[in-house]
């Protein structure tokens, strides 16, 4: 499955790391060997005649970009590290919307006002566990609010964005965007999940994440996180506009904006998901501020 992503200039982090990333021809071209087969660093030195300390740098910068994944596997002495391809199309957005407002509202994911969860659930902090693990009555927790990653096996989690910016404006497009992935005992690769997204009880599409993801650790993972566990997933946007509703770029519905009445209740509702008779009921792995690749919480912004 290809791996896209798009920004614009409100992720000023990831563009900067982008920026450096491909600003050197060398690691353009460990970009194009990774395009055709994985290689581990001692093979990129090789091919590209250069010293396996600098190899391991520009390799670093790429990771760091998020444009390629590492993955430590046992060798004749010790471990080496095999680098590949992690993104397949990457799009910048530098002049949409100009002329309208905008405003975000950055929701912290332990700020649910509603769940149902089955395990494997639980839920962490940046210092470690709150609670017990595989325990749904965990989330009722009130340090549920210093969550960084939380994950369920089935169920969902409903959150309520304020919606006081839409007073006496015209609502034009809304952007949720999350770091989220499956979720099995640990990581697997090869775990599809269907997470549903619902604004204001209408649903809004279905993303199928491929993979529990791990074997390289989350950017932000902090260092008492196991190896063995869930490291990172996918920033995933959905969007609605006078359109209809999208998933990234890709139409998944003809609800438009105006379907979801942003402005009839106090608040925007957002429930996020598995649904009861889901193809593949894997799971979700949702991913705060302090873990993961990307460092953002759920994340609203109101076009109007």
């Amino acid at each position: 499955m290809k791996k896209n992503i798009q920004l614009n200039l409100d992720d000023t982090k990831q563009l900067a790391l982008l920026a450096k990333a491909l600003s050197s021809e060398i690691r353009l071209e460990i970009l194009r060997l990774l395009c055709r087969y994985d290689l581990n660093i001692n093979e990129i030195a090789e091919i590209l005649k250069l010293p396996q300390s600098s190899a391991a740098a520009h390799v670093k910068a790429l990771e760091e970009a998020g444009l390629i994944a590492t993955t430590l596997l046992p060798a004749v002495r010790g471990s080496m590290k095999v680098c590949s391809k992690n993104l397949d199309a990457l799009s910048i957005d530098l002049c949409a919307d100009i002329g309208d407002e905008m405003e975000i509202i950055n929701m912290p994911i332990g700020n649910f006002v509603d769940y149902y969860v089955e395990p494997t659930c639980g839920i962490v902090s940046e210092k470690g566990h709150i609670d017990e693990e595989d325990e749904p009555r965990c989330f009722y927790n009130p340090n549920r609010t210093k969550a960084k990653l939380l994950w369920f096996g089935k169920g969902y989690l409903e959150y309520r964005f304020p919606n006081h910016v839409l007073t006496n404006r015209k609502e034009k497009r809304l952007e949720l965007s999350m770091e989220l992935c499956s979720e099995d005992h640990e990581y697997n690769l090869d775990f599809p999940s269907d997470i549903t997204v619902w604004i204001n009880g209408l649903e809004a599409g279905t993303f199928r994440c491929p993979s529990d993801y791990g074997g390289r650790r989350g950017k932000l993972n902090p260092a008492w996180w196991p190896d063995k566990n869930t490291q990172y997933g996918d920033l995933k946007t959905w969007k609605l506009t006078e359109q209809g509703t999208y998933i990234d770029e890709e139409k998944v519905s003809d609800s438009c904006i105006q379907d979801y009445r942003l402005s009839e209740k106090a608040y925007i509702s957002v429930r996020i998901g598995i649904k009861e008779d889901a193809k593949h009921a894997g799971g979700v792995n949702l991913f705060g501020s302090g873990f993961g690749d990307y460092s953002q919480d759920i994340r609203m912004k109101v076009f109007f």
